[in-house]
């Protein structure tokens, strides 16, 4: 599951991007009110964003962030491994933190590991081909048809 934090930081660059050389810097209370991020959780998480080279800051009266890339250029799954470390749902199945799990199986035994090895190569492959410049629906084309869970 993403940290609050991660899906603060994706919202406020999908804001950037948004703005992206449109009107210049955007003001940090800007974008808070429109994405409904805490004003204080904001100035950290941006400025975290500023020290990995994916936002600029604009002091003064005209000041704001921008993004110091295109947003072409900055993938999700970029974002979620700065903000949360690793796209894996278990400590086993990460190729950046690998933990062994507590409680478990050794690893060569465990067919949990191997759905979790898929689904984060799966899950990775397509975080790292959007970027903040690609449009994405509100509503997921299988959003639409929702399982029947009554029947069988």
């Amino acid at each position: 599951m993403l940290s609050q934090k991660t899906r603060y930081t994706i919202r406020a660059l999908q804001h950037l991007a948004d703005n992206w050389r449109e009107e210049g810097p955007v003001r940090l209370d800007a974008i808070a009110t429109a994405q409904n991020i805490p004003r204080k959780f904001l100035t950290v998480i941006l400025s975290e964003m500023v020290r990995e080279g994916l936002v600029i800051s604009h002091r003064g009266r005209e000041g704001g962030y921008e993004l110091a890339l295109a947003p072409i250029d900055i993938r999700y799954g970029d974002i979620i491994r700065l903000t949360r470390g690793s796209l894996a749902l278990v400590p086993c199945a990460s190729r950046n933190a690998h933990e062994h799990c507590n409680n478990c199986l050794p690893e060569a035994e465990c067919r949990l590991r191997g759905l979790m090895l898929t689904l984060r190569d799966e899950m990775a492959a397509m975080l790292d081909r959007v970027t903040l410049a690609d449009a994405i629906a509100l509503v997921p084309p299988f959003a639409a048809v929702e399982p029947d869970f009554e029947a069988g």
